[in-house]
């Protein structure tokens, strides 16, 4: 049940609910094993992470400047970076609050969903592991 519960709270934190997994991660990695922990979070974190990309592939012009208030101009320029980077980008997914941006970027670009998935993972499961290590008694 606790990794269930830490796969939960890293997915609700990978999507729009303002929410951080760290400190239930933390917690978990006190008590439990750091390898079990670290696979379970990123896991959620990523699926999280995906769904947001889903949502960015499926979104419309006009929903992002009416309903996110982000101007054309500013989608165009983060077009550019994406463009240069591409699936790349999902490496820095797992920063907060930006993280979503990215994703979302990305799904609106159609970056290439399987390097987004695999550079999100990455990133997302060092993320973990890092905190994880400094965590270990």
């Amino acid at each position: 049940m606790t990794f269930f519960l830490l796969f939960l709270s890293s997915f609700l934190a990978a999507t729009f609910v303002p929410f951080s997994s760290e400190l239930h991660f933390a917690a978990i990695v006190e008590n439990e094993n750091l390898w079990l922990a670290v696979v379970f979070a990123t896991a959620g974190n990523t699926l999280g992470g995906m769904l947001t990309y889903l949502l960015g592939w499926l979104a419309k012009w006009n929903w992002i400047e009416k309903y996110c208030r982000v101007k054309r101009r500013k989608i165009q320029n983060f077009q550019k970076v994406i463009q240069k980077y591409g699936g790349w980008m999902g490496l820095l997914t797992w920063m907060p609050i930006i993280g979503d941006v990215i994703a979302i970027g990305l799904g609106i670009f159609r970056s290439n969903p399987i390097k987004v998935l695999i550079t999100m993972t990455l990133g997302k499961g060092i993320r973990y592991l890092v905190i994880g290590i400094f965590f270990i008694d």
